[in-house]
């Protein structure tokens, strides 16, 4: 407004608030080249910026507002949820070139991360910036830092700071080698229909493998009752500390789970598959890049398959958190019902499957004897296999593909050579870091579905997390609940209140165990999702089967 001369004001003749520089708009065109200006491709624009500028100027957010032509509060609340996006100041310089993030989840801290840290911070030179971080997928070889988009595993300073060099390459497209191999071969089995499809996927009793577990022809059934159009989205979002079978898939065979991600789209009559990979994974993001690309050059996929990019919050591994982000929005979980299969992405039918579920559709949908070896291969009456990721204060730690309803015991003793070298087993996660904790002398359990929930536990992701003799226990618990309060979304009072006040009871000298308790079960029955359902498992349990190490 401005002032008239007697003493009234004159309307506002231009906008309120920041106006686009033309500066500023060229830099943000030039950044996101050829994308489109869509909505859904929010997130990509700002990792476009950032990778191209090194951090988010706020010229460029309101320039990029402006161009998306929604105001420019959207934008910046979109980019200050995810972490790996720097926002400047008017006027501050951009953070140093090479960021160092050191992972501070359980099995890397439980490897001496914080000691790496230290040094790290002491040894990195100019132009390098040392941060702490959540897991990257690396906990079976702790500890592990990421330089820049590199992955840095059995992590020393001298090996992280020579990885700060090289920039890591791509080799050829393996899509010969996988249709060699037989790969996509069921795609063109014409008698391989949906409705077959199906009772082979029932016949195996394939449960979702992201961690509830969810019957799989359950949910086909539910988008398919659905009118279309209908989505497909993969989860590749894993970020549960512990967890890195996703990681494995996608490394060992993506042809095997791009794949199973077609036959499902097949199966469901999805028009279209999106494909969100966190962002942690980036030497895996040029290689999905460059495989789906030739899976399109040879006429391979019947319908468009989009690579997003996650920005480094957990939370969007929950399905509908998920469905935010690729909507270009921040990773608000979202209240249900209605449930994807019936309102997902852009408010229609959408089947959402994570990783390790897709890469063993081709087996089970193969043949009716693939199926029916599927459900044969558990244990103690379970049906199936499953991708257990194991860390930990054992001898050979990774992905062991194993009997669903194997043990911890057996679990360490037949696919892991056993404990460490001169640790004495005396706890374990079942689930990752939401999957509470229990002592070794219940590793006899059978690890599946609903056979720990009695305990106060669950099986989730097959996270298998190993603590000897020699591990802290309280502290343990201290480390979870602190990334739980550090990746909690902030959108519901119960988890955001209750985390941050929880990490600070259990600094205590002494434990407060009813008030511990009471504010448990105020946080699992008033959080709106699994996150803060379940952050206070690991303290549950300690108190439960550990009493005599609390302190």
């Amino acid at each position: 407004m401005t002032a008239m001369p007697n003493g009234t004001r004159a309307p506002r003749t231009g906008p309120r608030g920041r106006v686009a520089t033309p500066e500023a708009l060229d830099a943000v065109k030039a950044a996101i080249g050829g994308l489109d200006l869509r909505r859904d491709l929010l997130i990509e624009h700002l990792h476009a910026l950032q990778d191209r500028h090194g951090a988010l100027h706020p010229g460029h957010l309101v320039a990029l507002a402006a161009l998306h032509r929604i105001a420019p509060v959207e934008v910046f609340e979109t980019a200050s949820f995810y972490a790996h996006f720097d926002i400047l100041e008017d006027g501050e310089a951009p953070p140093p070139p090479v960021t160092i993030r050191v992972c501070d989840g359980l099995p890397c801290a439980m490897a001496g991360a914080a000691g790496l840290h230290a040094r790290l911070h002491d040894a990195a030179p100019a132009g390098m910036r040392v941060l702490r971080a959540p897991c990257m997928g690396g906990c079976h070889n702790a500890p592990a830092c990421a330089v820049g988009h590199s992955l840095v595993e059995h992590a020393t300073p001298e090996a992280v700071l020579a990885a700060a060099q090289h920039a890591p390459e791509l080799g050829p497209p393996r899509l010969p080698a996988a249709r060699h191999d037989g790969g996509y071969a069921l795609l063109r089995d014409a008698a391989l229909t949906p409705s077959v499809m199906l009772a082979r996927l029932e016949a195996a009793g394939l449960r979702g493998l992201g961690g509830a577990g969810f019957p799989a022809a359950r949910k086909w059934r539910l988008v398919q009752s659905q009118p279309g159009p209908r989505h497909l989205v993969v989860n590749a979002d894993e970020g549960e500390p512990g967890t890195f079978k996703d990681r494995f898939c996608l490394e060992a065979d993506p042809h095997r789970v791009l794949e199973g991600m077609l036959l499902a789209a097949r199966a469901i009559g999805a028009e279209a598959c999106w494909f969100y990979l966190r962002d942690e994974y980036a030497h895996l993001h040029g290689a999905v890049a460059q495989e789906i690309a030739a899976l399109d050059a040879a006429g391979l996929l019947p319908m468009p398959v989009h690579l997003r990019r996650g920005a480094g919050a957990y939370i969007c591994g929950e399905e509908t958190a998920l469905l935010e982000s690729l909507e270009g929005r921040r990773g608000y979980p979202r209240h249900k019902p209605p449930f994807p299969g019936e309102r997902g992405l852009f408010g229609q039918p959408t089947l959402i499957h994570n990783v390790e579920t897709l890469w063993w559709l081709p087996e089970i949908l193969g043949t009716p004897e693939g199926a029916a070896r599927f459900a044969a291969a558990g244990r103690r009456g379970r049906s199936g296999q499953r991708l257990f990721s194991v860390s930990g204060r054992v001898r050979n730690p990774g992905v062991k593909a194993a009997p669903a309803g194997i043990t911890a015991q057996e679990l360490i003793e037949e696919f892991c050579g056993g404990m460490a070298e001169g640790h004495r087993f005396a706890a374990y996660l079942p689930g990752g870091a939401s999957g509470g904790i229990l002592p070794a002398s219940m590793a006899d359990q059978p690890l599946d579905f609903g056979t720990l929930e009695q305990y106060g536990c669950f099986v989730g992701s097959g996270a298998v997390i190993v603590l000897s003799d020699r591990d802290d226990l309280p502290e343990a618990a201290r480390n979870l609940v602190r990334f739980f309060r550090d990746e909690s979304c902030g959108q519901c009072t119960p988890c955001r209140v209750g985390t941050a006040k929880a990490a600070r009871l259990l600094e205590a000298q002494r434990w407060d165990a009813p008030l511990l308790q009471e504010l448990a079960a105020a946080m699992a029955d008033g959080s709106i999702c699994g996150l803060g359902q379940a952050a206070m498992n690991p303290v549950r349990s300690l108190l439960r089967f550990f009493p005599q190490a609390t302190p």
